[in-house]
Formats: C-alpha cells, sequence, structure tokens
C-alpha cells in the first residue's frame, strides 16, 4: 500500500512538473512573439524615418530680368539637396583690379570674384519643410579714359561693382513657382525676380 501511494505521489509531481514547464514556455515564447513584432514595428517605423531623412529634391531657379510685366531675359541654375542639408551653385570670374602702379616694372592685383551664387536649405519642421535661399549677382565695368592725351597708353578707372542680393525663407511647396523676392533697378525701370520650382525626385 505504501509503495502505491509513494508510486502515485511520484507520478503527480512529474506531471505538476510538466504542466509548469510547458506553461513557462508557451509564456515565453508569446513574450518573443510580441518582441519580435515590437522590434518589426519599430524596424518599420525607422525605415520610414530614414527615407523622409533622405528625400531629394531638385531646385530650379530663375533670376528673371522684367520691364514692362514682360520678361526679357531669364538665367537659369539647378541645385539637387535633401531634407536636413544645404547646397550651393557658384558661377563667376575673378576680375583684377589694381592696387598700385600700372606702369612696369610690376603692376600690383586685388582679385574681385564676381558671377552669381545661389545657396538654399531645406529646414525640417514637425511636418513640413522650410525652405531658405541666399541669392547674389555682381557685375563689374571698366571704362578707358586718357591720363593725357599724349600718352601712348590709357589707364583704367577704378571698377563700378553692381550687385543684387535677393533673400528669402519660405515653405517649401513642389511643383509649384515660389517667388523668393524682388527688387527694383534704380538706374531703370526694369525688375529683377528671383523663382524657384521644387520637384521631389521620387
Amino acid at each position: 500500500m505504501r509503495k502505491m501511494v509513494a508510486i502515485c505521489f511520484v507520478v503527480s509531481l512529474a506531471l505538476c512538473c510538466e504542466a509548469k514547464i510547458q506553461a513557462q514556455e508557451k509564456t515565453a515564447g508569446s513574450e518573443q512573439g510580441e518582441s519580435a513584432k515590437a522590434v518589426t514595428a519599430g524596424g518599420q517605423s525607422n525605415a520610414d524615418q530614414h527615407t523622409k531623412l533622405i528625400q531629394p529634391y531638385r531646385l530650379d531657379f530663375s533670376f528673371n530680368e522684367i520691364e514692362g510685366g514682360k520678361k526679357i531675359n531669364t538665367r537659369h541654375y539647378s541645385i539637387n539637396l535633401t531634407a536636413g542639408s544645404a547646397n550651393e551653385v557658384k558661377i563667376g570670374t575673378r576680375v583684377p583690379v589694381a592696387t598700385g602702379e600700372t606702369g612696369p616694372p610690376a603692376a600690383q592685383f586685388q582679385y574681385l570674384d564676381l558671377g552669381t551664387s545661389i545657396w538654399a536649405l531645406l529646414r525640417e519642421g514637425s511636418d513640413e519643410l522650410q525652405l531658405e535661399v541666399r541669392s547674389e549677382i555682381s557685375s563689374t565695368k571698366h571704362e578707358d579714359v586718357d591720363v593725357d592725351p599724349r600718352a601712348p597708353h590709357t589707364a583704367f578707372t577704378p571698377p563700378i561693382v553692381s550687385q543684387i542680393k535677393i533673400s528669402g525663407s519660405t515653405l517649401l511647396v513642389t511643383g509649384k513657382p515660389i517667388i523668393i523676392g524682388t527688387a527694383d533697378d534704380p538706374y531703370s525701370s526694369r525688375q529683377f525676380q528671383l523663382e524657384v520650382i521644387a520637384t521631389k525626385l521620387r
């Protein structure tokens, strides 16, 4: 009788241990499944965020000269950049300007960087992008004058440098022209206008 009781006790104990182990395994499997789902969801969220951060855009700038309400001249420039970054396009010449005697034995010159420079930044907001633009167009012209009518050579007067700077900040809107700024020419009836069209590249 005692042997029978002992055997029943051992069998019951083994069944209880097995049930407990199975319950623990089931709980662990459930936790691992939920953890994997959380990791997967987090991975998708991070991927979406990463995709948002590297969204590329093309900015097509137009520098317009307007007279009488009509465009009489337009120059085009393009910049590729991504959200949260800045880029610049710059084209021009280095113009020598005499800073000392221009005659022999040697003339001394200083160089001016003249031309067109456009800098753009896409600043990230909560749900929108802010476009910041700085532009400058500069040029110069030398006028020849005779220092002495009897002299066989001519000299240059100091150069006159003209500059047009247009800067602005606005919300980025794709597919539509955005006017960054407009400036009147103080010496004529012309206007200078900087316009940009933003395009998503993918």
